[in-house]
């Protein structure tokens, strides 16, 4: 174990690691007995019926259902997403900025935003578009704005903390070839925090992903609202709501393979720490280094990011 992993606790010893593992199995033992008895139950109560199945593999449960309730989550998760990395990216920008009221507007606008929850800004959002007639999709604004500014605050902060994670060697060669502060913030700065904490932004998407369906409740029709709207026509909630769960664990479970293999991809290729790997750590790569990552040598004004 590496020293880095062992400052904050000792590293287990042979008796430690043989109670954690009896500890894993032990509780592991104990998840797959609930599961059997939850199984046994429902298997009692016929749930298990193919009545109560069949239906849900028929083409026009997928056709009229399934498929276009998949669609509208992933309509608005996409323009969800766009809209919360370039709202991030400014409220970062803006903390990282000189001027003090700009920093504190940003930082006013970003707590704000991740203290409000989601649900609570889809339904007002619904009520002010609706009564006012500003959208005919009333619903479908209200979801892709309350998720905008919900997850363009937590991007913000991966932009400051990214930026902060920096080498001061960055600035400081910035600076040194005639830089004012907010052009090496801009072109040198946020292009390498971008790269560092890209597996987080991964990572966000599926946070992104599953808080859109938390618009059933103001009733957008996304994948979650159509299989309730299904499961109600047949009577099968149970059976339809397991298929539609399983399509968001396949989905979100993408996402988050694809969040490990860039945080494996790109542990190496930044000065700064990426958001779940360890980083370079090196402040000389800053400005002298000639590998991959994206550094400025100091002196040099064709030096790229």
């Amino acid at each position: 174990m590496s020293t880095q992993q062992t400052v904050l606790f000792d590293a287990p010893g042979p008796r430690a690691r043989r109670r954690i593992l009896l500890g894993n199995v032990v509780g592991a033992l104990v998840v797959l007995g609930v599961a059997a008895v939850v199984v046994v139950a429902l298997a009692n109560r016929g749930q298990f019926a193919a009545a109560l199945w069949s239906p849900i593999f028929t083409s026009s449960a997928w056709q009229n259902y399934f498929i276009p309730g998949l669609e509208n989550t992933l309509r608005a998760a996409g323009w969800a997403i766009v809209g919360a990395v370039i709202f991030g990216l400014i409220l970062g920008s803006g903390r990282l900025a000189r001027s003090r009221t700009v920093r504190w507007i940003s930082s006013v606008i970003v707590e704000f935003f991740r203290a409000v929850p989601v649900l609570l800004m889809m339904i007002f959002f619904w009520l002010l578009f609706g009564f006012n007639k500003i959208s005919d999709e009333p619903q479908f604004l209200a979801v892709v704005v309350a998720l905008i500014l919900y997850n363009g605050s937590v991007i913000a902060e991966l932009v400051r903390s990214g930026v902060g994670n920096l080498p001061k060697g960055q600035s400081e060669a910035g600076l040194a070839i005639g830089l004012t502060g907010g052009q090496t913030l801009r072109s040198i700065q946020l292009p390498q925090a971008l790269i560092a904490m890209l597996p987080a932004l991964v990572s966000q998407l599926v946070v992104v992903l599953k808080d859109s369906a938390l618009g059933q409740i103001i009733s957008y029709e996304e994948l979650l609202r159509a299989a309730q709207i299904f499961g109600n026509l047949n009577s099968n909630n149970l059976q339809t709501l397991t298929v539609a769960g399983l399509v968001f664990i396949v989905i979100n479970w993408a996402l988050t393979a694809v969040a490990r293999w860039l945080s494996r991809y790109l542990s190496g290729r930044t000065s700064g720490q990426t958001a779940t790997g360890p980083g370079i750590g090196n402040p000389v790569a800053a400005v002298g280094a000639g590998g991959k990552g994206t550094n400025v040598v100091a002196g040099d004004p064709g030096g790229g990011v």
